[in-house]
Parts: C-alpha cells; structure tokens; sequence
C-alpha cells in the first residue's frame, strides 16, 4: 500500500524506487500484486506518463487515510519511546548550508544519533513530492500554498561594492540615486531590474532603484566573486561579507539605507502526522537560526 502511495506522489515508478530505496521493477511488481489482489487496475500508463483510473483514484485517497491513521496510532502508542529515527532530507541555500546552519545540524545530529541527514544545498524550491524532500530552509517568500511555511527570522541585505567599482577620486555615494549611476551585478533568486531600498530608522521611507546589471547570476559566491573583482555593485546578506568589510576589499555603500529585509523560512508539506525526526529538526532550527549573525527575530 505504501509502495502505490509513493509511486502516486512521486509520478513514476523509477522516483518512487529512488526514494524508497530499491528498484523500479520491484516497484512495478508491487503494483501488480496490489492489483491483483484488488481485483482492478488502479494505473493507466501512456507515452504522457501515468494516471489514476477512477478506482484507482478512490484506492488511492483510502490508502492515505489508511497510512495517516496507522502512522497516528502509532506515535499514539509508542508515546515518550517516539524518538526520531530514520532519514531525513533537507534542501538548504548553499550560502547557508555550507556555514550557518552547520552549527544547529551538529546539534541535532548529536542529540538523536539513530537519525542520518542528507543535506543538499540548492539553492531553488524543491518539489517535495518529486524529490522525496523532507523540509527545506528558504531565503525569501514561499509562494507554495500547498506547504507549510514557518518564518523564523528576517536577514539584512546591505548594498556592497569593490573600490575598484567606482569612479577613481570620487566620493562614495550619498543618495540612493546615486546607485542607479554605477554598474551593478545581480542575484536573479532576489533582484533583477529592480531593487527596492529602505531606510534604516525609517523602514517607511523606501527608494525603488532601476538598474541595468552587467552580470546576472544564481550564485551567491559567483556573485561575490565578480563584485570582488570590481565588476559592480550588489546586495548581499550582510553576515556573508562581514570579512571583505572588515579586510576592505569590499565596502558598505550608503549604510543608512538597506535592501528590504528578506524572510527566513522552513517549509514542509501539508500532512496529518509529521515524525518525530521532521518535529525536533524543526524545534532546533526554531530556537536557532533567529539568534545567528546577521538575523533579526520576528
């Protein structure tokens, strides 16, 4: 039953195999006996993929009740002996996977040694279903309607630069106006044409600036890379460039003003019951990521 379940969420024999950690014809031949059993054909498949007949479709929703029950009875029963176990997969930002988020990862791996996590930085939303994802960390809105979506904190974005980026004996800008003027690289997750700036003590008090990047990327570190090299300007989590400030290869252009904060999230699927592995991943990253450098808690 499990097996029919996950090759209807996943959408193929071969992603629910992957997920479930054997083959695609061990897959089929579980479909087959379930049908056998049932006595109808519970998958239409086509060059277009596969569908649910309409008795399979009925199969279907009573399969996930069935399962939501069993696995509800089962925390029920088990009680304080619930503790996590298992795998759990965590879609992470590379910028934060690879540093911020480390230090809670350790916390939770230590406290629940019967739990393996498979951490993957990407930095786009995952498909839940299709990758057989657990929970993600998302920097900026979560749009999925069909997920929930805890904000845990807001990160500062501050407009940096290379001295090399703007004009030789110049003095540093002093408007936001005066951006619009330099050349400037873009992070196409959170900026493209346009970016949107606030004051610090004024957060109501807000400048849309056009700009017209000379380089459009998807990476954090390419684009720190490039402003590194004096290619332009660009926003970036302001804990991300604490060293380059401090070392002066990049500077804080016009501090009193700041990119519009973006939201911190973890997101999971919708479900009836959530294991006690997701549960305490999610306390832990609760109590930690609103007190990391650069955050403010909302």
């Amino acid at each position: 039953m499990l097996s029919f379940l996950r090759i209807v969420e996943a959408g193929s024999l071969s992603a629910a195999a992957q997920q479930l950690g054997t083959s695609q014809p061990t897959m089929s031949r579980r479909l087959q006996a379930l049908e056998r059993l049932l006595g109808v054909k519970l998958l239409q498949r086509s060059t277009h993929g596969m569908q649910l007949t309409e008795e399979g479709q009925r199969c279907f929703e009573h399969a996930r009740a069935l399962v939501g029950h069993w696995q509800a009875m089962e925390a029920d029963l088990r009680g304080p002996a619930d503790h996590p176990r298992g795998q759990l997969r965590v879609v992470v930002p590379h910028a934060y996977g690879q540093e911020q988020l480390v230090r809670p990862l350790a916390q939770y791996l230590r406290q629940f040694p019967e739990v393996s996590v498979e951490w993957m930085l990407i930095d786009r939303p995952p498909n839940f279903v299709a990758d057989g994802v657990d929970c993600a960390i998302r920097v900026g809105m979560v749009e999925d309607l069909s997920s929930v979506a805890i904000r845990l904190a807001d990160v500062r974005r501050i407009v940096v630069a290379a001295p090399s980026a703007l004009p030789e004996g110049s003095r540093l800008p002093q408007t936001p106006a005066e951006l619009m003027q330099l050349p400037w690289l873009a992070a196409s997750l959170f900026y493209r044409r346009e970016l949107l700036l606030q004051r610090v003590d004024e957060p109501d008090r807000q400048s849309l600036l056009e700009i017209a990047p000379r380089l459009t990327t998807d990476n954090l570190y390419a684009l720190l890379s490039a402003a590194r090299e004096g290619l332009g300007l660009c926003v970036v989590s302001a804990w991300l460039v604490d060293d380059d400030l401090r070392s002066g290869r990049l500077l804080h252009l016009l501090p009193q003003w700041e990119a519009v904060p973006q939201p911190v999230s973890i997101v999971y699927p919708y479900a009836k019951f959530y294991p006690a592995k997701l549960r305490h991943f999610v306390e832990i990253m609760r109590a930690a990521i609103p007190h990391m450098p650069g955050m403010r808690a909302v």
